[in-house]
């Protein structure tokens, strides 16, 4: 099983920023696309954004959109989202996972996984 673990949530002020962290545990994530997602309870599990394996596609949700960055540095075996221009409403837990990443969205696959996921609370 791949194992992502995510890291970086905190409590933030509207206005502020966040980077967020996807480490990957006991393989390499050079070969895959990784996406984020967030969730808040009572609601369905919402895209944020992804980047392709190489780096050189991402896609970002419009509710995120012009606010947030992701990126990867594959020789720390690390995704990162860095969001922002918080808003209240990006108040939710974070989850990364292996997706398939295209320029109109993503989906998981059929071995994607989910971890404990990281919490950002953005209020004031």
């Amino acid at each position: 099983q791949l194992q992502l673990v995510e890291s970086g949530g905190g409590l933030v002020q509207p206005g502020g920023s966040l980077r967020l962290s996807c480490a990957a545990s006991g393989f390499s994530l050079e070969t895959y696309a990784i996406g984020w997602f967030r969730q808040v309870p009572g609601k369905e599990r919402e895209r944020v954004s992804c980047i392709s394996a190489s780096g050189g596609l991402q896609y970002y949700a419009d509710s995120v959109k012009g606010r947030a960055s992701i990126s990867r540095d594959d020789a720390k075996n690390t995704v990162y989202l860095e969001m922002n221009g918080l808003k209240p409403e990006d108040t939710a837990v974070y989850y990364c996972t292996t997706v398939g990443c295209y320029s109109s969205g993503m989906a998981t696959m059929s071995f994607s996984s989910w971890a404990q996921g990281t919490q950002v609370t953005v209020s004031s």
